[in-house]
């Protein structure tokens, strides 16, 4: 269960047997089973596993403070699922030229640049911040948008229609990517300079 959904007043445990920290588990368990899939070229059942992890990404945040299972674990061990599931899905793209390069290259530009913020941050005793809801969203644009991208390979209407609704996710997943990555920087120099200031 991510940062990105929990509210303020979700309390957070040091549990590590949750329903919500097995379905990240799982999730990460697909990540080379897409990979496999997409190197064999069974597109079908690559689409359905990117649908299953889509789907999984949402439940298990539902499924945390449902049932009141939101965790430390959970907290760190869905977002590097969506991290290695977008990172490892935009190389097999890319790699079939289902995508291009540059996508892979922006969003990975992005995650770079806040792993120095967090580095800087943790110099100056502070903890990660608290994640916005603008990159739960561009997450959830971007794994909606690679099974459709997939899909627009097939040479029908639905491919047609897949492609176009594919990469409106795509795109719109690289700008609240990009725009919640500014937040973090815009947090974390006020973090900062609060620090440099004498009291």
């Amino acid at each position: 269960m991510t940062g990105e959904a929990v509210a303020s007043n979700d309390v957070v445990s040091a549990r590590v047997l949750t329903v919500p920290n097995a379905i990240s588990f799982v999730r990460l368990l697909l990540v080379p089973v897409f990979a496999v899939l997409i190197a064999r070229g069974q597109d079908g059942w690559a689409v359905g596993v990117l649908a299953v992890s889509g789907a999984s990404d949402w439940l298990d945040g539902v499924l945390a403070r449902k049932l009141g299972q939101v965790s430390r674990l959970g907290q760190l061990l869905d977002p590097a699922a969506d991290r290695l599931f977008i990172i490892v899905t935009l190389v097999a793209l890319a790699w079939r030229d289902v995508v291009p390069w540059w996508l892979l290259a922006v969003l990975v530009l992005r995650d770079v640049v806040l792993a120095v913020m967090l580095v800087v941050l943790a110099r100056g005793g502070y903890a990660p911040l608290p994640v916005h809801l603008a990159g739960k969203a561009g997450t959830f644009a971007l794994l909606y948008a690679f099974p459709l991208l997939l899909l627009a390979q097939w040479d029908s209407w639905v491919g047609t229609v897949a492609g176009v609704v594919g990469w409106a996710f795509a795109l719109w997943g690289v700008a609240l990517y990009w725009f919640s990555a500014v937040v973090y920087l815009a947090q974390a120099r006020h973090l900062l300079r609060d620090t440099a200031e004498p009291a």
